[in-house]
């Protein structure tokens, strides 16, 4: 079994098996990536709730494997060489996930899906995030307007390209993969957590609600979505 006592974060979160994947999130857009992610691979893991009404996520255990402090991170006991390796960026696990199980990322389209994952990672996520924030959190008390349409507008011409790339696919890459599995979760906040999908188009567009609704479909994302549990 796996020695995890060197990284700090485990005096925070003991591992109760430390010969598992260590996953420390919340279920956020982010977060259920990876849990959506290791539910479809099938890889064993033990998950850990970074709670953020506690400032759990700036706490020196958790800034000690993400310094950063953004979630979700992990620690995989059995990494390529063998010994333990911390990671964290949602998209950077995805990737290691998909090539350590063989699974969500076929050689034939690595670089396709991997251009979808950036596509989430720089754009798609961040401008939705920002939406949501001016249009959900605090950000909507502010009067001007300019900066809730700026992200309005480029959120919805992010939906209008990928509706375009969805035209006669159920997936983005051809079979399900974690490009599809960076991308639906944040589909499903913007229309359902934010409460956006009407300023955005959402339902106008051809092929993108059918695509979320596929996704939410699947029995490894409805479990993905609610790991870890909230207190």
């Amino acid at each position: 079994m796996q020695d995890l006592s060197d990284f700090p974060i485990t005096r925070r979160w003991p591992a109760k098996d430390p010969s598992v994947i260590q996953l420390y999130s919340l279920p956020t857009p982010n977060g259920v990536k990876i849990s959506i992610a290791l539910e479809e691979m099938g890889l064993a893991y033990e998950p850990h709730l970074v709670n953020f009404a506690t400032n759990d996520q700036t706490s020196p255990e958790f800034l000690s494997l993400n310094p950063n402090n953004k979630i979700p991170a992990i620690i995989d006991p059995n990494g390529p060489d063998g010994a333990p390796l911390p990671l964290f960026e949602s998209g950077a696990i995805l990737v290691y996930l998909a090539e350590k199980s063989g699974k969500l990322m076929p050689a034939a389209q690595r670089y396709e899906i991997l251009q979808w994952v950036m596509f989430q990672m720089g754009g798609l996520g961040p401008m939705f995030g920002q939406l949501g924030f001016f249009h959900h959190f605090a950000g909507k008390e502010i009067e001007d307007p300019r900066p809730k349409e700026r992200y309005r507008a480029e959120a919805a011409r992010l939906l209008k390209v990928l509706d375009g790339a969805l035209e006669g696919k159920d997936w983005l890459a051809g079979d399900y993969s974690i490009a599809d599995i960076a991308i639906g979760p944040w589909l499903n906040t913007l229309t359902g957590f934010y409460g956006a999908g009407e300023i955005v188009g959402f339902d106008a567009l051809k092929n993108v609600p059918a695509y979320l609704a596929r996704f939410l479909a699947r029995p490894a994302v409805q479990r993905g979505l609610k790991i870890p549990a909230r207190d």
